[in-house]
């Protein structure tokens, strides 16, 4: 294993709201927001993983059944050691963007799938 799932991120217009909605149709509570992000944590012990809420700029709907605009998600997976974790992931087929920040970087599964790769904040 090389970490473990944290937080399940979708794209969105509205965090706050969509959050909101969320948060509702699961018993959840929101547990943190601001203008780009909102999270919310479910009803179960250990409240992982969350369930977090981004702002995209442009923000298209997807698409259901068809796919003209894709199903817009990813995965957070949180690692003990961000470099000890790039090297495991890249060992099995993930591409490095090359994006992130201290905390966080970004890489893509073999089908292109972003997902990121987290540092504990706890």
């Amino acid at each position: 294993m090389i970490g473990s799932l944290d937080v399940i991120v979708l794209d969105c217009a509205d965090p706050r709201a969509l959050a909101r909605f969320h948060a509702e149709l699961i018993g959840g509570e929101i547990v943190g927001f601001d203008e780009d992000w909102a999270e919310v944590a479910p009803p179960s012990a250990g409240h992982r993983p969350l369930l977090a809420f981004q702002r995209v700029d442009g923000y298209r709907a997807p698409e259901w059944p068809g796919q003209l605009v894709p199903q817009q998600m990813h995965l957070d997976v949180k690692v003990d050691d961000l470099d000890a974790g790039e090297e495991a992931v890249l060992a099995i087929g993930a591409t490095a963007t090359g994006s992130g920040t201290p905390t966080f970087r970004v890489y893509l599964d073999p089908a292109g799938h972003p997902f990121c790769l987290i540092a504990p904040t706890d």
